[in-house]
């Protein structure tokens, strides 16, 4: 069992810039998938950030303001957020698991899930 904690949710205004963590106990032995999802109230999980094999994914509302990375070292992964807006907030959740390329952004495949850090966006 993985266990994956997430840090550096926060209030913030919009344009502002926020970095959140996920520190995990034990890397994969396989080639995991680390990833960021997020869910805003009545809304359905959505796929943020992959990283995957040193190639980085992410979704096309978030594409030129997010930075996914990671820091195998450390056992760390992070989503450095810019230009936040007001559609952003969300409970951010880091995920790792072992999709299939094409099921990537869907929250299905990925086995090991923290525990969520909220991100709020004043205007």
């Amino acid at each position: 069992q993985i266990h994956l904690v997430e840090s550096g949710g926060g209030l913030v205004q919009t344009g502002d810039s926020l970095s959140l963590s996920c520190s995990f106990s034990e890397r994969p032995s396989n080639r995991p998938t680390m990833a960021w999802f997020r869910q805003a109230p009545v809304e359905e999980r959505q796929f943020v950030a992959g990283v995957r094999s040193g190639y980085t994914y992410y979704a096309d509302s978030v594409k030129g303001r997010f930075t996914i990375s990671r820091d195998n070292s450390k056992n760390m992964f992070y989503l450095q957020m810019n230009s936040l807006k007001p559609e952003d907030p969300a409970v951010y959740y880091c995920v790792i698991g072992s999709p299939i390329l094409s099921a990537l952004r869907s929250d299905c495949d990925y086995a090991y899930w923290g525990q969520g850090t909220q991100v709020t966006v004043s205007i």
